[in-house]
């Protein structure tokens, strides 16, 4: 009998430890589910179509030409809105604007406002920049280059006036290149970064300018 039970007691002692054995496991392998739970993105960037009345497909960090011709926009909108005085408004929407610019665009623009604040170009000039009428999106309007690069081309009326008095109204067609940018969702929810322009910007024809117009704040993009 005590030979019995004490082989019993071995039996349960062995599979006591085999149980051990496995909490532990599943244990670690909770820690590690966990680690990857809290690593893994809390926040997915969605570009939904204008228009759903139809449906879309719908893929995770894929922005359509459309999203891609109104990043452009806004951004290019901002950059040129200097609504008191352009030695002031520009290096603030520089600065504004600097986590949807390229590193290469931000110094670009950085040395056009010393280049135009040295050469007295920005004192109390204020700009803004509207759509052209009747310019709107098309599908021609963004190019595709592939590998998270697009060009998009927008048709803007450029108006500026210094102490009060008009001195330009002109139309401009802008070739802004957008690319991909990977940064904090926290400071750029939209994944995508100006880099300048793809080509000189070209004047529409039929508009007009009261004076010669000073050539855009871009320069050629990289």
């Amino acid at each position: 009998m005590g030979l019995r039970y004490r082989a019993e007691n071995e039996n349960l002692r062995s599979h006591i430890n085999t149980l051990r054995a496995v909490i532990a496991g599943l244990f670690v392998v909770i820690l590690v589910l966990w680690h990857g739970w809290e690593d893994a993105k809390k926040d997915a960037r969605l570009f939904l179509p204008p228009d759903l009345r139809s449906g879309g497909m719908i893929h995770r960090d894929d922005p359509r030409p459309e999203h891609i011709y109104g990043f452009a926009r806004y951004i290019f909108q901002l950059l040129n809105y200097w609504p008191r005085n352009g030695e002031e408004d520009y290096g603030l929407v520089l600065f504004k604007a600097q986590n949807y610019l390229t590193p290469a665009c931000q110094d670009e623009l950085r040395s056009d406002l010393e280049a135009r604040a040295k050469r007295g170009e920005l004192t109390d000039r204020k700009r803004a920049i509207h759509d052209v009428p009747g310019h709107t999106y098309e599908e021609s309007s963004v190019e595709v280059k592939g590998n998270g690069v697009w060009i998009a081309r927008i048709d803007f009326r450029i108006e500026e006036h210094v102490r009060g008095m008009p001195v330009k109204t002109v139309d401009i067609r802008y070739p802004i290149r957008v690319v991909a940018y990977d940064v904090s969702p926290e400071v750029n929810p939209f994944g995508l970064a100006l880099d300048c322009f793809a080509s000189p910007p070209e004047r529409i024809e039929g508009s007009e300018t009261s004076r010669p117009a000073l050539p855009p704040i871009f320069k050629l993009g990289s």
